[in-house]
């Protein structure tokens, strides 16, 4: 009786395919084999973590202060991990007291001394864990390693040594990105970095204004957006002086900054100014700061940029006039003179979703029984929502056929 290879052999080409077939279902049950027990391997892991963190959670306060000894879960990696991770969240939410019980606690256990050893020995994406950990303990003796972590080859190395720094959110750390940058220039996405920036420079925004002078062009449009997030009124002089760059992102920045700068003439005027740059966005960031200073002399411009080329530009000045509630008559009035289309519907859409219609028609018809004013045909305008129609304006260039705000 022949064996069942030697039958095989008698299949001729038939064989082959039947070996194939064989190996296949064989492969797929060891891949099957190995989803399932991977499967029970994680299922009794995840057990085992849930138990652990419970336990650690009912003797937590014990544990920080040090009643429970260190060494009953320091030594085993599984359990040190755990508890690493519920001080490092408890640290992002807690309160300055808080916050320095639990950093004094890291200090004493070695965490942090443990994670700078990782940041400095290991390589690849035990590194950068490290250095995003390092980042979220806020400890100041951790900055010296992220800055080094920053002048790495590998871009993904540069970008958790970056993100773990914009967790500091300490100037000392922001002073080390800015160092970098100076010597590097732009070597990651500009995104994180000004988020990271914002962080740790939000207590001296005039840590910037160096490199905001002489660094390069990529390296000032992407500090120019930083610098109009967190730049406050105290910086006066330094906003004016970036108002007359020649780069557009600092001037839409210094616009954006001076809005917090006061009511003083000289801000105002330097935002006109700004509201009749030829780039759009920097008047529309002029055209929203002036909106926001309630005072008579921001009208002018504001009706200017009630007509400009721009949709949103004329919808920030829309919004900045319908905020000047005690000139909406002698307001309204002007835009009517203009015979701009344009200019009308944008103001009329603000007043609308202002609630300020009624307002403005009880305006006109009180400044009529004063006398010496025809509110008829303004009130005309504003039942009808566009001008006559023998008052016909060109429309800006790009600009879509205007919608009634009725």
């Amino acid at each position: 009786m022949g064996s069942a290879f030697e039958k095989l052999l008698t299949l001729g080409p038939a064989a082959i395919v039947l070996e194939v077939i064989l190996v296949a279902a064989a492969a797929d049950g060891l891949l099957l084999g190995f989803i399932l027990l991977r499967r029970a391997y994680r299922k009794r892991y995840f057990a085992k973590r849930d138990r652990r963190v419970y336990e650690f959670r009912q003797e937590w306060d014990a544990l920080i202060s040090g009643e429970v000894p260190y060494d009953t879960w320091r030594t085993r990696a599984f359990d040190r991990r755990i508890v690493e991770e519920i001080a490092l969240d408890a640290l992002e939410a807690a309160k300055p007291n808080d916050s320095a019980r639990l950093l004094a606690f890291l200090r004493a256990t070695g965490l942090i001394e443990k994670r700078i050893f990782e940041a400095r020995k290991h390589r690849g994406w035990r590194r950068q864990r490290a250095l995003v950990a390092l980042g979220r303990t806020r400890a100041p003796e951790g900055i010296p390693v992220l800055a080094e972590a920053l002048r790495d080859p590998n871009p993904e190395t540069r970008n958790a040594a970056l993100r773990g720094l914009g967790r500091m959110a300490s100037p000392e750390a922001g002073n080390e990105i800015l160092l970098w940058l100076g010597e590097a220039g732009l070597q990651v996405s500009p995104l994180p970095l000004q988020n990271a920036l914002i962080n740790c420079c939000r207590e001296r925004p005039q840590m910037l204004l160096p490199y905001l002078r002489y660094a390069g062009r990529p390296v000032r449009e992407v500090l120019a957006r930083v610098f109009g997030e967190i730049a406050t009124g105290a910086l006066e002089e330094e906003l004016m002086a970036l108002a007359s760059d020649e780069l557009p992102e600092l001037r839409a920045a210094a616009a954006r900054a001076l809005g917090q700068a006061g009511q003083h003439t000289p801000v105002m005027e330097t935002l006109s100014e700004l509201a009749r740059d030829a780039v759009w966005y920097v008047r529309l960031r002029a055209v929203v700061a002036l909106g926001r200073i309630p005072q008579p002399e921001v009208i002018p411009p504001l009706l200017h940029a009630l007509r400009d080329p721009n949709r949103l530009v004329r919808m920030r000045a829309a919004e900045g006039l319908a905020d000047q509630r005690g000139e909406m008559a002698s307001v309204f009035a002007e835009v009517v003179a203009a015979q701009d289309p344009y200019a009308l519907y944008a103001y009329l859409a603000a007043i609308e979703n202002a609630g300020l219609r009624q307002t403005l028609a009880a305006d006109l018809q009180q400044r009529e029984s004063r006398g010496g004013f025809d509110a008829g045909p303004l009130l005309a305008v504003l039942r009808a929502g566009k001008l006559a129609a023998k008052a016909s304006a060109t429309p800006p260039a790009n600009t879509p056929a205007p919608v009634s705000p009725s």
